[in-house]
């Protein structure tokens, strides 16, 4: 039999594994995008975390009489403990408002949040 092949096998040759291969690359891209989009996710909730503490915190400093800039020292030290940058932050009487962000590792990006808290103290009137 030599020289001769069977029908049918001698168009297949490999066929499987570039298949296969086409499998890996697929699998390969699908762990890339969902480790980034991991990522992303985890740096938001980061950044939310830091700024509800931040302004948490920051409103706790103006109950307890603090001034608007001491009282967003606070916050800023409160964001930085929870890994996040603060970038903005105004203060009233009854009112603390932040922003913070968050780096998100190898996308040269970043997440931002923003929260508020009220000051609930005896003798401060609600807005």
């Amino acid at each position: 039999m030599s020289g001769r092949h069977r029908s049918g096998l001698c168009g297949s040759r490999g066929g499987a594994t570039v298949v296969l291969l086409a499998v890996f690359v697929v699998g390969l891209v699908a762990m890339v995008a969902a480790a980034r989009l991991g990522a992303v996710m985890l740096a938001d909730a980061r950044a939310r975390t830091a700024a509800d503490a931040a302004a948490l915190a920051g409103a706790g400093a103006l109950a307890r009489g603090a001034g608007a800039d001491a009282a967003c020292r606070v916050a800023a030290r409160f964001a930085d403990d929870n890994g996040a940058d603060l970038v903005a932050c105004t203060a009233t009487t009854a009112t603390l408002t932040v922003a913070a962000t968050v780096a998100v590792p190898g996308l040269g990006r970043v997440a931002r949040a923003e929260a508020a808290a009220q000051v609930d103290a005896p003798g401060i009137p609600a807005p």
